[in-house]
């Protein structure tokens, strides 16, 4: 299916039934989303935008950002979501990389050379004639989505038509979706997992979305009792705020079939605690941008791995390579490559970046794994995250799930120092559950029976959160950044 077409084959199969909500619009219909995609691609047109242009668009989770999408590429733009909590400097890059022409933004912000537009101006007081669209080739660029550039700057991922096409197909398979399924969003929008499996896949199904604002444990699960959804997709810190909610929040989970967790690999024992707490199905999966979202996951029908990531999904090949291009057997670490047609086109403007990240037809993730004899994948760590610790290589990750089994703790990273003689040391940064308290002899004590002595942490500091990047990761480059300043 090419997605472009969505909303007018959805308007055609079955105009009343409902297809997004979100707080400003309400729900809306297949047929009220079809006719506002017309409206707001008419609009664009008369803003200059046709094939091959890019359109930015920087708005908060809400369906206004769907509907932009899906106009941009009735005209065969391609769109570039922009995270609304950018500096203005960071916006200025991102428009300005991507080459956009429109921004359609809530706040009125002003980009030289850019024409800027706020959404609801894009829908006229009174009905237009519709564009003459196109249906855009599959080859062609239809999302353009910024890496969160934890090493220099944001690189645009380039993502084709048929890099969502072959996702979304995969999407609907493994998690079984179909016309009553329903998805509630709470991932930001401007990232590539809120859109392809909260929003696309679902559409694709037959079923609908509900677009939720920011995260709020507090108020997450009487927004789940109202929409009533059969999944959502979240990420590990979501679910550690949610499983560490007071005993006395005892929520009606019953609609969903299953839930759904990604961007960084979560601890076995977490996935455990959600599942018992709030009799749920968690699927594990894992993938990145540059791989249009997902590349293994957990069957939800089958054998499920806690501590794994699952699978190579249909269509996908994974596979673990050694630093000299060889790929190593089963139980053997290296990184983990990926092949299929989920795989991206390139960095924009960046051949050189391309051609080290993309290599014989396969793509480097930067991520250590191993797969067991099933073909699970296990995510060991990042390559850049790794320490060498006089010779050893420590994993980060091995500590921090060793360190989330205490259940006095609710966060834990770790990460490297330079040390003079052993090269780098381990540093825990930990975060209590309230009212509990730990000690580090006793955390250490804790430690020294789960894991090799050369990896406990030299150092351990209690705080109050760790700090994350805006997709929800562990935002490790802040907290070597702490340990610089502290050490200078």
């Amino acid at each position: 299916m090419h997605l472009a077409t969505l909303p007018a084959t959805r308007a055609e199969q079955a105009p009343t039934a409902p297809c997004l909500t979100d707080d400003v619009l309400g729900t809306l219909t297949n047929a009220d989303l079809a006719r506002r995609v017309d409206a707001v691609a008419a609009s664009l047109a008369s803003l200059g935008v046709g094939h091959g242009d890019v359109v930015a668009v920087r708005l908060a989770n809400r369906t206004d950002l769907v509907v932009t999408l899906f106009a941009g590429w009735r005209l065969g733009a391609a769109v570039t979501p922009v995270n609304p909590a950018l500096a203005v400097g960071e916006v200025e890059y991102q428009v300005g990389d991507a080459g956009a022409k429109v921004l359609v933004t809530h706040d009125g912000l002003a980009l030289e050379g850019v024409t800027t537009v706020a959404p609801e101006d894009l829908v006229p007081s009174t009905a237009s004639a519709p564009v003459a669209g196109l249906v855009p080739d599959l080859d062609d660029l239809a999302l353009l989505v910024y890496t969160s550039g934890t090493t220099g700057r944001p690189k645009g991922v380039e993502l084709t038509h048929a890099n969502l096409d072959a996702m979304t197909a995969t999407m609907v398979t493994s998690m079984a979706l179909d016309e009553r399924d329903h998805s509630l969003l709470v991932l930001p929008l401007f990232h590539v997992n809120g859109i392809v499996v909260s929003i696309l896949s679902p559409l694709r199904a037959g079923g609908q979305a509900t677009i939720a604002g920011r995260f709020d444990p507090r108020t997450f699960f009487a927004t789940l009792e109202a929409v009533r959804p059969t999944y959502f997709s979240g990420v590990p810190a979501i679910y550690t705020m949610l499983a560490n909610l007071p005993a006395e929040v005892e929520p009606d989970t019953s609609s969903l079939r299953f839930v759904v967790c990604g961007a960084a690999p979560m601890p076995a024992a977490l996935i455990g605690q959600v599942e018992q707490r709030f009799g749920v199905v968690l699927v594990e999966g894992y993938g990145l941008s540059e791989t249009t979202c997902a590349s293994t996951s957990n069957p939800l029908d089958g054998v499920r791995k806690p501590g794994t990531v699952g699978v190579a999904l249909p269509g996908q090949r994974v596979a673990i390579m050694a630093a000299d291009g060889s790929l190593l057997p089963t139980g053997e670490r290296g990184e983990v490559v990926v092949q299929g047609p989920t795989v991206m086109r390139g960095y924009l403007n960046k051949p050189d970046e391309t051609a080290r990240t993309i290599r014989d037809g396969w793509l480097h993730t930067g991520d250590v794994g191993i797969l067991d004899e099933d073909g699970y994948l296990r995510i060991v760590d990042r390559v850049k995250d790794m320490i060498i610790r006089g010779g050893e290589n420590i994993y980060p990750q091995e500590i921090e799930h060793a360190i989330h089994e205490h259940p006095s703790v609710l966060e834990a990273a770790v990460v490297g120092r330079p040390h003079p003689v052993m090269g780098e040391e381990p540093v825990a940064f930990v975060v209590l559950k309230d009212g509990a308290t730990l000690q580090r002899e006793e955390l250490l004590a804790f430690l020294t029976e789960r894991i090799a002595k050369f990896k406990l942490p030299t150092e351990v500091s209690f705080i109050d959160e760790v700090p994350k990047n805006p997709v929800g990761k562990f935002d490790k480059p802040r907290l070597r950044s702490t340990l610089t300043a502290a050490g200078a």
